[in-house]
């Protein structure tokens, strides 16, 4: 049987971003978003991926996982990278996902942060989402963000993560993590007591349900910068997504209060790089400007497209526009742009225009 260290640090050296521990196959690497069989190991045995997986998991992991048959957890192996990691129950019996987490926290340049979005660490208060699906990057940009305020401002910052990915050292700031299922319940429970803590900002690892989200709203209409994600494909779905969880009844005073306290959803996805050297971000921007606000308050998010397409000014792309943007750079291929594109003519047309408009 494979030792799940030695697996783990030759993912890490090929540049994998996900593991997958399977009954009858080899354990499995993504890399560049494709799946690939790690070359030189057998099929794993049922008990053998039991026995892998157990074998990094703390005694009480193992007992929280034998009761609920789900565990969300992270693995630090030293000198080469942290993991988030989840276990499930399937036919086969006992399988893993193992995410790689980068050791060092990138910088905007790294990830191609463009500035309006790097700006929004500056804010004083407010709600800022960033969203998209599974593996988008998510947690490498709101990381980034984190670590600009740690590094430039004198602040508080709180998060509550599950499980925690990202490990900061407090520079400029103070820097307090929480993970759910080991420093605390749930992300309602710490939300519930965060304003006794004295953050000045606040990162919400997930907003998954009506209790975390309306707390993450209470949070930033009370003077807190609050960050928060979401997997949702857009701005417009995004804020729909919001005001949905809550009873019909609510829905219209939460309208309000959204359209006050948000500041900006930032929507990514990954895309191939042209030249097949990893992935690339292709990201929608939309900040919550005075027009904006009017179309949450009025319930029309289908016109924040229009929005977004029309509001360069003020730092807004839309992901047509980025992704036009980008095949222009010559870092992803026409192909792969329009196989994600919102609207495939409109992102042909961008391109016909000669510059489509760059990120701000």
């Amino acid at each position: 049987m494979a030792d799940l260290t030695q697996v783990l640090t030759e993912a890490v050296k090929r540049g994998a971003s996900d593991i997958h521990i399977v009954a009858g196959k080899p354990p499995i690497l993504r890399i560049n978003g494709q799946i690939t069989p790690m070359d030189g190991l057998p099929p794993l045995e049922k008990e053998d991926t039991r026995n892998m997986i157990y074998s990094v998991l703390y005694e009480d992991q193992r007992a929280r996982f034998e009761k609920n048959w789900e565990l969300d957890c992270s693995l630090a192996v030293p000198n080469v990278s942290r993991f988030r990691v989840n276990v499930y129950n399937q036919l086969k019996g006992v399988g893993a996902v193992l995410r790689v987490i980068p050791s060092k926290i990138p910088t905007p340049n790294e990830i191609g942060l463009m500035p309006s979005v790097a700006k929004l660490a500056e804010l004083p208060r407010g709600l800022v989402l960033v969203t998209g699906p599974t593996g988008s990057g998510k947690s490498t940009t709101l990381a980034c963000l984190i670590e600009l305020i740690n590094q430039t401002q004198r602040k508080t910052i709180l998060t509550v993560e599950d499980p925690i990915e990202f490990v900061y050292e407090d520079k400029q700031s103070i820097i307090l993590q929480r993970e759910v299922g080991q420093q605390t319940k749930s992300f309602g429970n710490a939300l519930k007591h965060a304003v006794r803590q004295d953050p000045d900002v606040i990162l919400v690892g997930e907003m998954r349900d009506l209790e975390t989200i309306s707390l993450a709203i209470t949070a930033a209409e009370t003077g807190h910068l609050c960050f928060g994600t979401l997997h949702t494909q857009d701005a417009p779905t995004s804020i729909d997504r919001m005001i949905d969880v809550f009873p019909p009844n609510q829905q219209q005073q939460v309208r309000i209060q959204v359209s006050t306290v948000l500041q900006a959803v930032v929507t990514q996805t990954l895309m191939p790089r042209k030249d097949g050297k990893g992935r690339v971000a292709s990201r929608e921007v939309m900040i919550g400007t005075p027009a904006v606000g009017n179309i949450i308050r009025e319930g029309k998010t289908h016109m924040l497209y229009g929005a977004i397409e029309s509001g360069a000014k003020f730092g807004m792309i839309s992901m047509d526009q980025h992704h036009a943007f980008l095949v222009k750079q010559g870092l992803i291929s026409l192909e792969d742009a329009l196989a994600k594109a919102h609207d495939a003519a409109g992102l042909k047309n961008l391109l016909s225009m000669g510059n489509p408009p760059a990120a701000q």
